[in-house]
């Protein structure tokens, strides 16, 4: 069976001095996040932007699928902290997402550096969201074992 999900937002006034908000998920885990275009280009000051989201959707979906590696390879993590950098940059076609760039930091026991780091690599290429970005947006991760 198909997971679906929805989200719901709404915009007020131009693109650059207007603001939106985020009104709904189908979780209901968060409502009412406010955007605009400065939050996208500029500083944030409090306000949230669909790169940000995308960030954390690409953090917590690599977080899973690497998970899923280890645990398939016999070392299920201890710990895995996992961050997500999106870039939102101005190009010749216009502003564009350009790369999301990985950090993983692994707690796993009975796992060598090189081992790892292979499994790293593959569940960035194999996690959906990545799959999701593949061909669109630069993607890359650097991953730390730790003691």
């Amino acid at each position: 069976m198909a997971a679906v999900r929805r989200a719901e937002a709404t915009w007020t006034g131009s693109l650059a001095e207007g603001s939106g908000m985020i009104n709904y998920v189908t979780s209901g885990s968060f409502t009412r996040l406010p955007v605009s275009w400065a939050s996208r280009t500029e500083e944030a000051n409090g306000r949230t932007s669909p790169e940000e989201l995308v960030a954390a959707a690409h953090a917590s979906c690599y977080a899973m699928s690497l998970s899923g590696s280890l645990g398939r390879n016999g070392t299920p993590p201890t710990l895995l902290k996992v961050a997500a950098t999106v870039t939102f940059d101005k190009v010749a076609a216009g502003w564009r997402v350009v790369s999301s760039a990985l950090t993983v930091h692994g707690v796993v026991p009975g796992i060598d550096a090189v081992t790892f780091t292979s499994l790293a690599e593959a569940a960035r290429d194999g996690c959906p969201i990545s799959t999701m970005m593949h061909g669109n947006v630069a993607l890359s991760v650097e991953a730390t074992l730790e003691g």
